[in-house]
C-alpha cells in the first residue's frame, strides 16, 4: 500500500495491518506527520506536533510488535489528544494564550493510559478557550471544518473534529461538558462517544465543571471509537468521581445485531421548531433502516428536554468561573472577550440558583431515567443545524451557544 493512503485507513483497519506487520508504526506516523504539514495551515487543527516525540514512541512499538510484545488495537496507532489534557514536558495551553508557557510535569491518566496501550501521539488539538469560548479570532489560529474551509468545526474540541475528519491522526480524544465532543462529530461527520460519567478518569485534564465534565473519542468509525475508550476508560483513585467498576470489552460487543432491540424517539426534540428539516428525516431514516433490521421504535417523552441546554448553561457558568478564578483574576485582559463576560456572569449568580438548577437537572435525569425504563436507547439529533459558516458563530442566539 502507497504510505500516503494509510492516513485515510480507519484506526481499525490500520490497527489490524500494524498488528500482521503489514504496515509498521514508523511508516504509518511518517505518513501522519507529512500529511499534517501538508494540510493543517489551512485547518489550524494542531497547537502542538510532537514529531519527535511521535517518531520515537513508532519505534519502540515497532521494536515490540516486531518482538511479539503486541499491546492491544491502538499500539502503534498514530492518534491526537485535545490540548486540555496535561502531558508531561509538552506545552499544554487550554486553548488560551494565557497558558502559552505551560508545560507540565505529570501526565493526565488518561495520556498515561494511551501510553500503555502503545498509541503514538502526534501532538495536542486546537479547542476554545479554556473549553468555553468560540473559535473565531483564535489565539492559535481558527479551526477550519476540513468538508468546508468557510465553516466551523465546532466546539470546544474543534482540532479533534478537524484533523480526525482531514485524515490528520487515525483516531482522536476529546472532553465533553455541554457537547464539546458530539458538536464537532456531528458538524464533521464523525462519530463522538460521551462516556457515562465517572467512566474515564479526568485527573490532569484542566476541567470546566466539576459535575460534568467527562473524557471520550472522536473517531471516524464506531469500532475506531471502541478501541479508543477501551484503552481510557477503567477506576482511577486520582479522581474521586470515577467508577470502580469493570470495563466491559466494547469492541466484542459490536456485533451489528439490532434485533429486538426497543428505541426510544425523544418527541421534544424531533418535534423542536429550531430543528433543521434535513435532520428531522435524517434521523427518521435511521430509524427505518433500524426497523427494517430487527429494531422496534415508538415515542417518548422527556418534558424538561428543550430546557436541557439552558439548564447546562445555568450550572456550567457557576462551576467553571469558581474553578478557574484563581487563574483568571490576575489575567482577565488575556481572556477571550465571550469568556469575560461567561466568568464575570458566572461569579455573580447567587447559590440559590445553583441549587435550583442541580434540583431541575436531577428531575430532569430521572425523566430520562423514566424513558429508559421502556425502551433501551433513546433517538434524537445531535444538534438542530448543520456547520454554521465560521464568519456567522458570533451572531448566533443564546440557545444556540447553550447546545454547543
Amino acid at each position: 500500500m502507497d504510505k500516503k493512503e494509510l492516513p485515510f485507513l480507519t484506526a481499525s483497519q490500520l490497527s489490524r495491518l500494524i498488528e500482521t506487520k503489514e504496515v509498521s508504526p514508523v511508516e504509518a506516523t511518517e505518513a501522519y506527520l507529512d500529511r499534517i504539514q501538508e494540510i493543517d495551515p489551512k485547518l489550524n487543527s494542531y497547537i502542538t506536533v510532537t514529531g519527535e516525540q511521535a517518531l520515537e514512541s513508532a519505534r519502540q512499538a515497532e521494536q515490540e510488535i516486531a518482538t511479539g510484545r503486541y499491546r492491544g488495537p491502538l499500539h502503534g496507532v498514530p492518534m491526537a489528544v485535545k490540548d486540555q489534557f496535561n502531558t508531561a514536558g509538552i506545552l499544554t495551553t487550554g486553548g488560551s494564550s494565557i497558558l502559552k508557557d505551560n508545560i507540565p510535569d505529570e501526565d493526565a491518566t488518561v495520556i498515561t493510559n494511551l501510553k500503555k496501550a502503545g498509541a503514538v501521539m502526534l501532538g495536542k488539538l486546537n479547542m476554545s478557550e479554556f473549553a468555553m469560548a468560540e473559535i473565531y479570532n483564535h489565539p492559535y489560529g481558527t479551526p477550519r471544518n476540513p468538508w468546508d474551509l468557510e465553516r466551523n468545526p465546532g466546539t470546544s474540541s474543534s482540532g479533534s473534529g478537524a484533523a480526525t475528519a482531514a485524515s490528520l491522526c487515525a483516531t482522536s480524544l476529546g472532553e465533553d461538558t455541554g457537547g464539546s465532543i458530539r458538536g464537532p462529530a456531528n458538524f464533521s461527520g464523525l462519530v463522538g462517544l460521551r462516556p457515562s460519567y465517572g467512566r474515564v478518569s479526568r485527573y490532569g485534564v484542566l476541567g470546566g465543571s466539576w459535575s460534568m465534565d467527562t473524557v471520550g473519542p472522536i473517531s471516524r468509525s464506531v469500532e475506531d471509537a471502541a478501541i479508543t475508550i477501551q484503552a481510557i476508560a477503567g477506576y482511577d483513585p486520582k479522581d474521586s468521581y470515577s467508577w470502580n467498576v469493570p470495563v466491559p470489552d466494547y469492541r466484542q460487543a459490536l456485533t451489528g445485531d439490532v434485533q429486538g432491540i426497543r428505541l426510544g424517539v425523544v418527541q421534544e426534540r424531533m418535534d423542536s421548531p429550531n430543528l433543521d428539516s434535513e435532520f428531522r428525516d435524517t434521523v427518521a431514516k435511521a430509524i427505518s433502516v433500524l426497523g427494517e433490521l430487527g429494531a422496534s421504535s415508538e415515542d417518548v417523552s422527556i418534558p424538561l428536554a428543550p430546557h436541557a441546554g439552558a439548564l447546562t448553561m445555568s450550572i456550567l457558568s457557576v462551576e467553571w468561573s469558581n474553578l478557574h478564578r484563581p487563574l483568571f483574576e490576575p489575567n482577565i485582559d488575556e481572556l477571550d472577550h465571550n469568556n469575560k463576560i461567561r466568568f464575570l456572569t458566572g461569579s455573580i449568580i447567587p447559590a440559590q440558583f445553583y441549587y435550583k438548577a442541580q434540583k431541575i437537572r436531577a428531575v430532569l435525569r430521572q425523566q430520562i431515567l423514566n424513558a429508559l425504563d421502556k425502551v433501551d436507547v433513546l433517538v434524537l439529533p445531535t444538534g438542530p443545524v448543520t456547520a454554521p459558516l465560521v464568519e456567522s458563530v458570533p451572531g448566533i442566539e443564546s440557545k444556540e451557544h447553550a447546545l454547543t
